[in-house]
């Protein structure tokens, strides 16, 4: 039993007999203001009364002892000094995932409901582009509002732009022609390139540049080269070395014509056709071509230009094919046309952007396309590939046959009127049958075998067989 003082009875243990008489009344103050009693168990056997909220093992127990202090109580004996000792550095803040607390629900669809603190430290990720979907849209919603932040956020921006630019590092292939072009307006040159040879001067150029960006393992990339024959495509698979190789090889029909050597030497006959050249070449070639290649194309290209800017008026030349010829300027343009051909199946092969080429040559090669149409639509009507053409009463000598109107839109553009019944006649708006309307790019890659007749045209408006037998004589102009 307690006596009313709180102290044991006999058969308490009262070992410490010195602090009995020390106890105090706990309804009466501490005579210094401290509390009225400091000694836990083991120390005088005082136990706490029958109305304590626990014993000392009950985890809700709290003793005088254990209670906190404040810093700074002068009351205070275990903190010497009084209101001089230091406060005591308080304990960092508990964050919000691990108090237990809920967490802010995100709106579906919609911003994070964030604080402005912790917006403006996400500025930097969003810069970078490093925040969630849902931070981002918090972020750009709060700069809509904060001035401050959008003004940070804008030199950060800037900032990243430093650090990696977003657009390619590569050279841009028109540069060598806008920089020769600059210098040429300051001082013309001595011997200057004729007009028809630039457009092969810039595609050489083009696609030289292109091959200097490529690594060793992309020369062996397979390319597989396309045309029509018999109505039919054609294909032929080789590699980015090969391609150079067979551009080296009908190129010199070029070089020979001008006088320059033969690249093929004695491989096959000067004159061969293009795809025959080209076969003996490889054939002859011990191992696939290699980056090795390029060596002597480059000299061959830059020895033609070089050369035909000292024939003058000598754009006439004939240049043989083999089973056809083309003058020199035409021969010109189309060494230009499959440069650039065979330039885009490098591209895509080694997956390298390539642009068309300048407006002023495309123009140019669609010319050349549209003046030979008329001999290979009429050389299909002797192979039985066309329709035959008009009666004869209905084309007189000298008077003008049917024509069909071959309108090309985009870059390069133009309207051309192809005869339909001789390829010697004049094409006449007075006897037009049909109207064809194609893209300049998209009629070039009908000229090269890539795009099917059937689906070049995007507008056709009369004869429809007129229209088909023009098509497929613009695919028909494709060779290896």
């Amino acid at each position: 039993m307690r006596d009313a003082h709180g102290t044991h009875d006999e058969n308490e243990n009262t070992g410490n007999t010195g602090n009995t008489g020390n106890t105090e009344d706990p309804g009466q103050p501490h005579p210094h203001g401290s509390p009225a009693s400091r000694h836990g168990p083991g120390t005088d056997g005082h136990r706490a009364d029958a109305g304590d909220a626990g014993g000392p093992g009950d985890p809700g127990h709290r003793t005088e002892r254990d209670a906190p202090v404040a810093p700074g109580n002068p009351a205070d004996p275990g903190r010497p000094g009084g209101d001089a000792s230091p406060a005591r550095i308080p304990l960092p803040r508990v964050s919000v995932e691990d108090s237990g607390r809920a967490l802010p629900d995100a709106v579906p669809g919609g911003p994070v409901a964030l604080e402005h603190q912790v917006l403006t430290s996400l500025l930097g990720a969003w810069a970078l582009a490093a925040c969630s979907a849902e931070e981002a849209a918090a972020v750009e919603e709060h700069l809509g509002e904060c001035d401050p932040c959008a003004e940070e956020a804008l030199r950060l921006r800037e900032a990243v732009g430093l650090l990696q630019r977003p657009e390619s590092l590569d050279l841009d292939p028109a540069l060598r022609t806008r920089v020769l072009g600059a210098c040429l307006e300051r001082r013309p040159p001595r011997i200057p390139v004729p007009e028809w040879a630039t457009p092969y001067d810039a595609e050489t150029a083009r696609l030289d540049a292109l091959l200097q960006d490529i690594g060793d393992a992309e020369w062996h990339a397979p390319v597989r080269l396309r045309w029509y024959e018999a109505d039919g495509a054609a294909s032929r698979r080789t590699t980015v070395a090969g391609v150079i190789a067979h551009l080296l090889s009908v190129d010199g029909l070029v070089a020979v014509a001008l006088g320059l050597a033969d690249p093929l030497g004695d491989v096959a006959a000067p004159s061969a056709a293009p795809a025959g050249r080209t076969e003996a070449y490889w054939r002859a070639s011990h191992y696939p071509p290699t980056r090795a290649v390029r060596a002597p194309w480059r000299e061959q290209s830059h020895g033609i230009v070089q050369t035909v800017s000292f024939t003058g008026e000598a754009g006439r030349m004939p240049v043989s094919y083999g089973d056809f010829e083309l003058p020199l300027h035409d021969a010109m343009l189309d060494r230009a046309f499959e440069c650039w051909v065979h330039a885009e199946d490098i591209a895509e092969a080694v997956d390298y952007p390539y642009e068309p080429p300048a407006a002023r040559h495309l123009h140019r090669m669609i010319d050349l396309a549209a003046r030979m149409l008329p001999d290979v639509l009429a050389a299909r009507r002797r192979d039985g590939l066309a329709s035959p053409a008009a009666r004869p009463r209905l084309v007189t000598a000298g008077e003008p046959g049917r024509s069909l109107r071959l309108e090309i839109e985009g870059s390069g553009g133009g309207e051309w009127l192809i005869p339909l019944d001789s390829p010697g006649a004049q094409g006449s708006a007075d006897h037009e049958v049909a109207h064809v309307a194609l893209d300049g790019v998209e009629f070039c890659r009908l000229a090269a075998g890539h795009v099917p007749p059937a689906d070049a045209a995007a507008g056709q408006l009369g004869d429809r067989e007129a229209i088909r037998d023009v098509l497929f004589a613009a695919a028909s102009l494709s060779r290896m």
